[in-house]
């Protein structure tokens, strides 16, 4: 689909159609992809040898950390506004906290992952524990959203905090059929800069990688606050964004 084309038809998370986009100038959602634990268990250049089967100019963006409504929403509202899907990895507090946002998030047609229960370094504390956060994060993520607490994702998407993995975890989402996603760049919102900055870093970065998963963090208010312009910056230099949804959820998705 091109730039500013109309999003038709395209199932997101769950059962959730995106509508037509009302603006027609609106950067749009070019594709969906499908990602299965199968073939592609890890993505992610900054923390492994592969990534996602991405074009030249081709973008996921994803945001760590929330929900947290005040930045959360501005957010939401800058994507509504370019009609453009994205995936929230979530903490599991946060999501418990914020039920309604969660809700919010998949009602808006964008894919929610998972990122522990409480964001600690997972390679610095016992597996037992590290397992626990895990199954804590999802189970509280899927209450939230669906009203019925399970370790069972229903979006098989899973990011560490920090990006601190270990073997024996790694190894064991690899089995549950769960996917760990990297990232390929990222914006560094989680440092003390200006959005002016921030904005001006992210830009270079992706200009310089030319595709790739970006990371933002959507608690983060300077983060909130330059996404309406880096959506715009997408649009007026032809990059296309990819919505990512887990295998067999979009008959229209891309397989991979």
């Amino acid at each position: 689909m091109a730039l500013g084309a109309v999003l038709a038809g395209v199932v997101c998370t769950g059962t959730l159609k995106a509508a037509e986009c009302p603006r027609k100038d609106a950067l749009g959602t070019s594709r969906v992809l499908s990602v299965d634990a199968r073939t592609t268990p890890r993505v992610g250049l900054k923390s492994f040898p592969q990534t996602l089967p991405l074009a030249d100019r081709e973008v996921v963006l994803t945001f760590d950390d929330g929900p947290n409504p005040p930045t959360t929403s501005k957010v939401l509202a800058a994507l509504a506004q370019e009609c453009v899907r994205a995936t929230f990895f979530l903490i599991g507090l946060h999501a418990s906290q914020h039920p309604d946002m969660v809700k919010r998030i998949a009602r808006e047609g964008h894919t929610i992952g998972h990122h522990t229960f409480s964001h600690p370094f997972m390679a610095r504390i016992p597996f037992d524990k590290a397992k626990s956060e895990i199954d804590r994060g999802i189970a509280a993520d899927e209450m939230a959203l669906k009203g019925a607490s399970t370790t069972t994702p229903s979006t098989p998407f899973f990011r560490f905090p920090y990006f601190e993995s270990t073997p024996a975890l790694l190894d064991l989402l690899q089995t549950r059929g769960i996917v760990v996603f990297g990232a390929d760049l990222w914006a560094s919102d989680w440092t003390e800069i200006t959005p002016e900055q921030e904005l001006k870093l992210v830009t270079e970065r992706l200009a310089a990688a030319g595709k790739g998963i970006i990371l933002f963090h959507d608690p983060k208010a300077r983060t909130a606050a330059i996404m309406p312009a880096f959506l715009r910056y997408l649009r007026e230099n032809s990059y296309r964004v990819v919505h990512i949804v887990p295998a067999g959820t979009s008959k229209n998705a891309d397989a991979r």
